[in-house]
């Protein structure tokens, strides 16, 4: 299958949310949780998005999934700008794209049984006939691990691992261009981890899935993702496909990650690193210049002042640093 254009792209996503004032004279602030991403995701493939925490991947992911306002920039899904939409444009466009979340207890209502949770997908959406949607469910039930008896539990008599295949199940109903799966490992057991890690797999072979893998887990992102987006502080700081990131980071940030984890090699251990110290910037109202030069031990004078564009270095990687 050949699309002509990529499943998601994003252009200068921002999303600011208001700060509340402490007196009534005080100037209104913003934190700029998402300050200017841009990204695309061609079909069949997996976009990393990894940070530390705060550094705007969720925001980013639910702004694209229209859980958040936007505050500017464009989202287009197969082509197909979502920002503006409303109503009912809005209710059908979901269908094209989906969510699996972190915590796969929460996001499930404790109320339905297992089979109404991924069957009310495709009543609201109003995917098929109703006999159509029950068969529909017996098949995604099957694709994700679980069984038939599986579809009369409530969510709190499945385990970790078995919410979140449900949650993917559910996922899926619709048959999304894109599935933005946010941290969907990080509350599960590392076995647990490999399983679920291993059925997305499958299943995007399989479906010809398209993700955007939101993830803070190193490990995880270089086992699932073709390509690989660093965030910092709401804006990204360097995109490449998942070989060059990982055998060739070129940012101050990227590095200061990839050394700050764990790891049994004593080689790799007696290497010159860049270390990462102190906090990051506030998110309200930001400082000029690259928001890490306050943490970056190569920064220069001219990085507290003038902001670093994300520019291509080499055919597929992208990197906003003043010194490279």
């Amino acid at each position: 299958m050949i699309v002509p254009v990529p499943v998601l792209e994003v252009n200068n996503l921002k999303v600011y949310f208001p700060t509340k004032r402490k007196h009534f004279f005080e100037v209104h602030s913003h934190i700029h949780a998402v300050d200017g991403v841009s990204l695309k995701v061609e079909f069949g493939k997996t976009l990393g998005l990894v940070g530390e925490s705060g550094s705007g991947k969720t925001t980013t992911g639910l702004a694209i999934a229209r859980l958040v306002q936007a505050s500017s920039g464009s989202v287009k899904i197969m082509g197909k700008e979502v920002l503006g939409l409303e109503g009912e444009e809005l209710r059908v466009q979901r269908k094209h794209i989906q969510y699996v979340f972190q915590d796969p207890y929460s996001s499930l209502n404790p109320r339905l049984r297992a089979g109404r949770l991924v069957r009310e997908a495709l009543d609201r959406l109003k995917i098929g006939h109703t006999t159509e949607r029950s068969i529909r469910v017996n098949e995604l039930f099957r694709q994700v691990g679980l069984s038939r008896e599986h579809e009369r539990l409530f969510p709190h008599q499945f385990s970790g691992g078995q919410r979140q295949r449900l949650g993917i199940a559910r996922a899926l109903a619709s048959h999304p261009d894109l599935l933005i799966c946010d941290e969907p490992v990080s509350a599960l057991d590392v076995a647990v981890q490999a399983q679920i890690l291993n059925l997305l797999r499958r299943l995007q072979k399989e479906m010809g899935l398209t993700y955007l893998f939101i993830s803070h887990d190193l490990g995880v992102v270089q086992h699932m993702c073709d390509e690989i987006a660093v965030m910092y502080v709401g804006q990204i700081v360097e995109q490449a496909d998942r070989i060059s990131l990982f055998k060739n980071p070129m940012h101050p940030y990227t590095k200061g990650l990839l050394a700050s984890v764990p790891s049994a090699d004593p080689n790799r251990r007696k290497k010159t690193q860049i270390q990462i110290y102190g906090e990051p910037p506030s998110p309200i109202d930001p400082p000029l210049g690259c928001r890490f030069s306050s943490r970056c031990q190569l920064a220069e004078e001219r990085c507290h002042f003038e902001t670093p564009l994300l520019r291509k270095i080499k055919a597929n990687q992208k990197v906003a640093c003043h010194l490279i």
